[in-house]
């Protein structure tokens, strides 16, 4: 997959795609829905499949100090996005220049001139332009007046519930990682790289790869049942393993990250880049009376996710 992030500036082999537009935010199933029209859209026409997203993502452009509320983050994305098959993913810098263009001018120099795309699918409630004045029925004016194809995508739901970024956020904040599951369609993952801690994991006979989480969406604070992809490194490969998510009220106030142990594991992981998958909720943080009750409940914790493992 090729990711191209200035649509000023598009080589002739990045043109021309069918491409969904969004956000993308957890790559759910409803996004997977308006890629999956693009991708027959694309087999028709004999044209490469695209994504065109934006980063950072527009609600943190506009509101940089509000709470955190991403699933996933650029890199988190762009790894879910090639793993569907897209061939072309336009990660638009979302700067002033593009906040300011209205709906036709976003058509007509970004998708046509800048894109030059073929065909564009986007759910039906896609707003875009300044002031997010464009709609749906906007853009397939739009196409019409300019030469691409546009198709609209019914919203999925799941259960009479519409499948959404809010509905994901809302099961991951209650501890729900199986329920945000069904509706991604997918593992919550956490992607990024191994930073070095305090290291009192490794004393305690557990040693940890320690994430942050800036910038995301915090899942409910505790320990949880994981799988864990080592993407780059001499460990690449697949572990399964048990992580806590958040303060460690243990050892005083910390910043909220994500450490996870993995089973049958030896070696050194820092710098390296990880995806762990969110599987079930065990319990939430606690602070013990001992390191030693807090070592007994980390055995009970790893045995607890093995099984769970087991079983999946």
């Amino acid at each position: 997959m090729r990711i191209i992030r200035d649509w000023q500036f598009v080589e002739d082999q990045d043109r021309g795609a069918s491409a969904a537009i969004g956000n993308f935010d957890g790559v759910h199933r409803g996004h997977q829905y308006v890629i999956d029209i693009a991708r027959t859209e694309a087999e028709r026409l004999g044209a490469p499949l695209g994504v065109m997203t934006f980063e950072p993502h527009p609600r943190q452009y506009f509101a940089p100090k509000a709470p955190p509320f991403r699933l996933m983050n650029a890199e988190a994305r762009a790894h879910r996005l090639d793993w569907l098959g897209v061939d072309k993913l336009y990660e638009l810098s979302f700067n002033d220049t593009l906040s300011t263009l209205s709906p036709d001018e976003f058509a007509g120099r970004v998708i046509v001139d800048g894109l030059g795309l073929r065909h564009v699918v986007v759910g039906e409630d896609f707003h875009f332009g300044k002031g997010r004045a464009g709609n749906p029925e906007t853009l397939q004016a739009l196409g019409e007046e300019l030469g691409f194809g546009v198709t609209v995508a019914p919203l999925m739901h799941d259960t009479g519930e519409e499948i959404s970024s809010t509905a994901i956020r809302q099961a991951l904040t209650e501890g729900r990682p199986r329920d945000a599951a069904r509706m991604l369609g997918h593992w919550h993952r956490i992607d990024g790289k191994v930073i070095r801690g305090d290291q009192r994991g490794r004393d305690l006979g557990f040693p940890t790869a320690n994430m942050s989480i800036s910038g995301l969406h915090p899942p409910k604070f505790g320990v949880y049942v994981v799988k864990v992809d080592v993407l780059t490194g001499p460990h690449a490969g697949a572990y399964g393993g048990a992580a806590s998510m958040g303060v460690r009220p243990m050892f005083g106030e910390n910043l909220p990250n994500l450490e996870s142990f993995l089973f049958d594991f030896k070696g050194d992981l820092y710098g390296e880049h990880l995806s762990v998958a969110l599987i079930d909720y065990l319990r939430p943080e606690a602070k013990f009376e001992s390191l030693d009750a807090l070592i007994t409940q980390m055995n009970a914790d790893c045995e607890q996710a093995r099984g769970v493992l087991a079983a999946l």
